[in-house]
């Protein structure tokens, strides 16, 4: 992939921010009209299948016969594990917590960039990351996300579904050059829209969805913006630049799906989402600080 401008950089980052901060009240309307397993693998698959239509013209560059296992532990790490312990948890774990957690994921991705990318790792950056996740963790509780019963299974789903996250993002940017782009995205959300779907069909009834206007329409947005063109910006943004900063901007997201909820689903605007978002604003300029040249680099880069 060709390198971004700095505008074109800050206006794909803002899209995704925005679309997958709006993705979470939706998928939680959604999931009041299907159970969550087929809903998982509904909306992944609907976006994989709509992607192909841009991958096939591309057929050439899909060298499947040598590539096919990069895409198969895609599918499993970003698609069948990030998506569907994300969608079982939410039912064991109040939704605010549950986001809290999933977004360790930066702090993760800028650890494993670190440790097996050879990105630059210093305390500033160490001190934005953690900040990061303090201010999402202020925002949730905040909002009345630790007011719930709190499961163990649930926290553990959420800590599984961060770092399948932040293990499928630092994998795609190290074999990314590998592969197709877009047959990388197109052939994970299909394949494991498929599992999923296959799964769901086993455990759940699909007689217990209800095909109302208002779900489809949920339901297209989000296999069109968030699944499909989201992972196809993800990916060129963690392609154009460093794999932590980038994921650093993801702290956003649960802001923009709590400024969702007060909007329509009229949850109050608190200190404690103020001071969140002062908190994440400041983790933002720590981990995208440049250091300078005599300073930088105090913990170095792994070998």
């Amino acid at each position: 992939m060709s390198k971004l401008s700095k505008l074109q950089s800050f206006l794909l980052i803002l899209f995704l921010v925005i679309v997958w901060g709006i993705n979470w009240p939706l998928s939680k309307f959604a999931l009041a009209y299907m159970p969550p397993v087929l809903f998982s693998g509904t909306r992944t698959l609907l976006g994989g299948l709509l992607l192909l239509v841009i991958a096939i013209p591309r057929y050439k560059k899909l060298n499947l016969g040598k590539t096919w296992p990069i895409y198969l532990i895609s599918a499993v790490v970003n698609v069948v594990l990030y998506y569907g312990l994300q969608t079982v948890g939410l039912n064991d774990l109040p939704s605010g917590l549950f986001s809290a957690i999933v977004f360790l994921q930066p702090v993760l991705v800028g650890i494993f960039s670190w440790l097996w990318l050879g990105e630059s790792m210093n305390g500033m950056k160490i001190a934005g990351l953690l900040l990061g996740f303090v201010g999402v963790g202020v925002i949730s509780s905040g909002a009345g996300g630790l007011s719930g019963h709190i499961s163990v299974e649930g926290v553990l789903l959420a800590l599984g579904s961060a770092l399948s996250w932040a293990l499928g993002t630092v994998y795609v940017k190290r074999v990314g050059p590998r592969v197709d782009p877009i047959w990388l995205v197109t052939l994970q959300l299909i394949a494991g829209g498929l599992a999923m779907t296959a799964a769901g069909s086993g455990v759940e009834s699909w007689r217990d969805v209800q095909w109302n206007p208002a779900f489809i329409a949920s339901l297209l947005f989000i296999s069109i913006f968030v699944i499909a063109i989201g992972w196809l910006v993800f990916y060129k943004l963690i392609d154009s630049g460093e794999a932590g900063k980038v994921a650093s901007y993801t702290f956003l997201i649960p802001l923009v799906a709590i400024w969702a909820g007060t909007i329509f689903l009229d949850e109050p605007f608190t200190s404690t989402l103020l001071i969140g978002l002062v908190c994440i604003v400041v983790s933002i300029y720590l981990v995208n600080r440049r250091q300078p040249a005599a300073r930088s680099g105090l913990v170095g880069k792994a070998g």
